[in-house]
């Protein structure tokens, strides 16, 4: 498994930063891959506009897992402004590996259910 994925991803599969809910969250959303199965629930607590506590759940492949528990580490403390601004190559970028094009649906899946969360929100 370490020839095939980056430090960054193995650690945050592994490791999973920020993993399970929060009770009454403000922002919460759920999105599915029905090209691999792979299913992420972001779920955020906000104070005055900047998240305060971001979680995750989810079943997945490792690259979808990584992305989630990296995407929540991101994000906590900062400006909903800026966490829309967010880019798929920021994230795609900080898990430090080579991520196939076949792949780059796993990695952006949490991403998208904060832009979906986000846009719920608002």
């Amino acid at each position: 498994m370490a020839a095939l994925y980056s430090e960054v991803i193995l650690d945050h599969f592994r490791h999973p930063r920020n993993y399970g809910s929060l009770p009454a969250p403000d922002i919460t959303y759920e999105d599915f891959n029905p090209l691999c199965g792979d299913r992420i629930r972001i779920e955020l607590k906000l104070k005055d506009k900047v998240v305060e506590v971001a979680r995750f759940r989810g079943d997945g492949c490792a690259i979808s897992m990584a992305a989630a528990s990296l995407l929540t580490e991101l994000i906590v403390g900062v400006d909903l402004n800026e966490v829309e601004a967010i880019s798929d190559d920021k994230l795609i970028s900080a898990l430090e590996s080579d991520i196939k094009p076949s792949r780059v649906q796993c990695a952006l899946l949490p991403l998208g259910a904060l832009r979906a969360g986000l846009k719920d929100y608002q």
